[in-house]
């Protein structure tokens, strides 16, 4: 299976039109558009498919990213954060347009529903903005890259996409990624994946 995308090129930087933080625009803010999808050599057997967009260069000390006037440096130990999670993508799905998901911000976040015929999940910026009355709800679907101005790493958000031989899982509601891959244990027939870099620093 393979994954490509006409929004950025693997391994290369994502636009802003596809990231919630940019360096310049209204608010300092992108255009948190999904960005375009496509994929190919789907495994036979295959019957849904699950999308994770995961930043695995997310810094892990809160306080650090709070202090803006400290700059993170590239050493610090690292984590995951969740941009998009979609679960039961119908099998016959093989590719997602550029903001058909996801157009600007939605304050407090999206409603549950679904991105491309598949259930919307709860990102990481749910649990990010809990203690901001003017931004905390419950985060579903995708929402950008938007990593600390003051972060000296360049970002790498990894769009994984897993074929499965089930048409459903069995699923919370709402629903995590940590929830989508404890679930899809077993029922993976292939996973295809490709990366983007995103940075506010500099």
């Amino acid at each position: 299976m393979h994954i490509h995308s006409n929004s950025f090129a693997h391994r290369q930087p994502i636009p802003a039109e596809f990231a919630l933080g940019a360096t310049s625009g209204q608010d300092g803010l992108g255009g948190n558009r999904n960005p375009h999808l496509a994929w190919d050599d789907v495994p036979d057997g295959t019957r849904s498919f699950v999308l994770l967009c995961i930043d695995t260069d997310a810094p892990t000390d809160g306080a650090l990213v709070a202090d803006a006037s400290t700059p993170i440096p590239v050493e610090h130990p690292r984590g995951d954060f969740v941009h998009w999670a979609v679960a039961n993508l119908p099998g016959a799905v093989r590719e997602i347009a550029a903001g058909s998901c996801s157009d600007g911000l939605t304050v407090h976040g999206k409603p549950a529903g679904t991105d491309a015929g598949g259930a919307r999940g709860l990102n990481d910026y749910t649990g990010w903005f809990a203690g901001d009355a003017a931004m905390a709800g419950q985060y579903h679907g995708y929402d950008g890259p938007y990593p600390p101005p003051h972060d000296l790493r360049v970002h790498r958000y990894f769009f994984r996409l897993f074929a499965l031989d089930v048409a459903t899982l069995a699923l919370p509601s709402p629903f995590t990624a940590a929830n989508v891959l404890r679930a899809m244990h077993g029922h993976v027939l292939d996973e295809a994946a490709m990366y983007g870099t995103y940075s506010l620093h500099g």
